[in-house]
Order: C-alpha cells, then structure tokens, then sequence
C-alpha cells in the first residue's frame, strides 16, 4: 500500500511517472482517423488520439497542431506510440515518430498507402503493432514515487456562482499542497482571468513573469478589439448565467482560486510542456475539451476539473476527477461525479475539509483507481486551433530563451 504522500507508478525512460499505461493510436492526419480509432478499439488499454488537421495546415496552426500530438505522446500515462498516416498529408507519420522517437520511448508509424488491402489491411498491420507493444507494457512494473513526480492539471467547466467560493479554492488546497510536495499545478483557460490578471502577476515569482502574465491578457484584448470581436459575448458563458455569475470579473476571480496561494512560476503556451516546477498557466482559452487536451501535452497526469453547472467531460490520457459544490447538480449528475463538495453549502463541512477529501481522491486516482469519466468512457479530445486569434501574443514568445 503506498503511503498518503506516494504514488504507484510507472517508470518512464526521461525520469517520469505514469499513473496510467496506455499505447496511444495518433492519426497523422484526419483522413487515418477511423483506421486509429479502429486500431484503438481492438488493443486493450489502446487510446486512438485523433484530429481534424494534418493537412493543408500551416504556420503557427501546423505548429501547435503537430506539437500538441508529440507531446501528448510523451505525456508519462503512455508507454508507447503507433503513428498512422494516409501517406499525402503535410503532416507526415514519419514526422511525427522522428520526434517522439528522441525521448526514447517506443514508437512506430505507418502510411494507410504504403499497405496493401486498403482500410482492413491497414487496420490488421496497425492492431499487431500495438499488440506488441501492449505486451511490453504489461511487463513495466510499478515503483513508489513521491508527489515531485506529478503533474497536475486544473480546470472548471459549466462553473455557477457557487464554484469560486466553494469547489474551486478547495482545489486550490490541493494545488499548493502538490507544489508544496515539490510537484507541478497548471491552471489553463486564460480568458477567465480578465479581471483578475493582476492578482496573478502580483504572485509571480519573477517581475517578468508577471509582465507576460500581464501582456496577454492586454494583447489578447487589443487583437480582438482590432479584429471588431467582444469576447465578452461568450464570456461568462449563457450557462455561468443561468448559474448566477455576471460578469467575467466575477468568473475570473472564481477561476483564480483554483491556483491556491503559491507563487506563479509563469505562463507558457499551448501546446508545449511545462517548463518546470510550481505553479504555472497555461496560454489557453478555455475551451473544456481543448484545454484538458493542452493540460495533457503539457504533461499532466491527472486533472482536478470543477463543475456547478454540470459536465461529464474527460480526457484520453489523464483521468479527470470531478468535484461539484452545486447540491443540485450533485444529485442529478451524481454518477458523472467523483467527489460532492455540495457539503459546503449545506454547511456540514468547510473548504478545508472538502480539499482534504479532494487530496485523498487525487492520492486514489494516482495510485490506479478510475474516476467516472473514465468508468463511463469519457475521453474526449480537441486540438485549439485558435492561435491565430492570439498570433501577436504566440509570435512574441515563441522563440523565447
């Protein structure tokens, strides 16, 4: 039995730990799509990691793309990789693998052309591949790891106006005590911190930290404007309305929570992994499925994702641990939920204790025990293909040291 502060996980060969161990299915390419998910569904523990991109894409838009399915691929929840492309995309199989290939973990690829029988044939070469390596996973054993290994991801979804005072700085409980564990906490969704941004660079650990927190958010706002959108028309969302929030002041501020007390390490962007450790956020704009996807290239192996409103929502890689403070939505939606905190409100425990009960779960979770969106098959996945709304912002700091 690992100890409260350890998990059970898989060894990787860069240093890093599993709390999962899948063979991932990419298609390079939406045309090899079905034959990835096809592949997928025949190989147990097997997840295709499919996209609407690959070809025709350029720029920053191939970028992020491509970036995005290589570090899914190394995120510490997969053992190994099958490429599949169709053979006349610009984002080529081949491609792909060389990347991956780097970090040393197995990987193999193949174009649907290249094979003869067409999408059976293809599908029967793709299945034997992951067969093999499905084996070889099933050979890893499981060590003791100590929570400077874990990534953490954490995000709020169909959020009410009980959410910032209730679910979300419980999370935050959790969020300082992985950092305070020498560990890693990511907070994505950066159109939920207008209001707010200054709060966060007031935490950064650096002054230029805080100046870029502070730069895109300014830059996000000034393309827009330029561009005649409001992103206030979605912002909060019709739904937060229904659940009492107002303003995107008010969201932002219950979105902030999340991230506890510890100092802002700083912001990275989408698609690239965490740079290091503490807390950080993520350059992304919200999107539920898009960013848990982004939370999972960055390297998170588990995410904390709050709800009032209600969302059944997961991710393909990292198992996603539900917390709902709504009494409401914890009745009905009881069996998308992993853990009630509608307790708060009913004033039979507080925050603290609610965020002792989210740690114990997150402690469960890593140590292999499946959370309802992954009971209930939940494994969604999206790729944003949206920064080209933010290109000033992207174009700044991509390049930097």
């Amino acid at each position: 039995m690992a100890k409260i502060q350890e998990f059970m996980g898989y060894p990787r060969p860069d240093g890093t730990a599993g709390i999962r161990n899948k063979i991932a299915v990419i298609s390079s390419v939406e045309c090899s799509a079905v034959i990835a998910k096809k592949i997928a569904e025949k190989v147990d523990n097997a997840v295709a990691i499919t996209h609407t991109g690959g070809c025709g894409q350029l720029g920053m838009d191939f970028q992020v793309t491509i970036n995005t399915l290589v570090n899914l691929a190394l995120n510490p929840n997969v053992f190994g990789t099958l490429v599949v492309g169709l053979g006349c995309e610009n984002m080529t199989s081949e491609m792909i693998r060389k990347r991956i290939e780097k970090s040393s973990k197995p990987v193999q690829s193949f174009d649907m052309q290249d094979v003869k029988g067409g999408t059976p044939g293809a599908i029967e070469k793709g299945v034997a591949i992951v067969k093999k390596m499905a084996e070889d996973a099933a050979k890893i054993k499981k060590e003791p790891f100590d929570f400077s290994k874990l990534v953490l991801g954490i995000k709020c979804g169909g959020s009410d106006g009980l959410s910032g005072v209730t679910s979300n700085p419980a999370v935050g409980i959790v969020s300082d005590r992985v950092v305070s564990s020498g560990g890693t906490s990511i907070m994505p969704e950066f159109t939920e911190w207008v209001g707010g941004e200054h709060l966060l660079a007031k935490r950064a650990a650096t002054p230029e930290a805080g100046q870029r927190i502070l730069d895109g958010i300014n830059m996000f706002i000034s393309e827009m404007l330029n561009k005649g959108l409001d992103f206030r028309v979605t912002q909060p969302t019709l739904g937060n309305k229904k659940g009492g929030l107002s303003t995107i002041e008010e969201k932002s501020l219950g979105t902030i929570a999340k991230t506890g007390k510890a100092p802002i390490q700083g912001l990275f962007l989408y698609s690239e992994k965490v740079p290091g450790k503490g807390m950080w956020l993520l350059f992304e704009p919200g999107h539920d499925i898009e960013a848990m996807t982004g939370l999972a290239a960055a390297g998170a192996q588990a995410i904390l994702f709050t709800t009032g409103r209600g969302s059944p929502c997961g991710n393909i890689l990292a198992p996603v641990i539900k917390i709902c403070a709504n009494p409401e939505t914890s009745d009905f939606m009881a069996e998308n939920l992993d853990v009630d905190a509608s307790t708060i409100v009913k004033g039979t425990q507080t925050v603290e204790d609610i965020g002792e009960l989210i740690w114990h779960k997150l402690v469960a979770v890593t140590n292999g025990e499946k959370t309802k969106a992954e009971l209930l098959g939940h494994n969604e996945m999206a790729i944003w293909r949206g920064p080209e709304l933010t290109l000033g912002y992207f174009e700044k700091f991509a390049k930097r040291e």
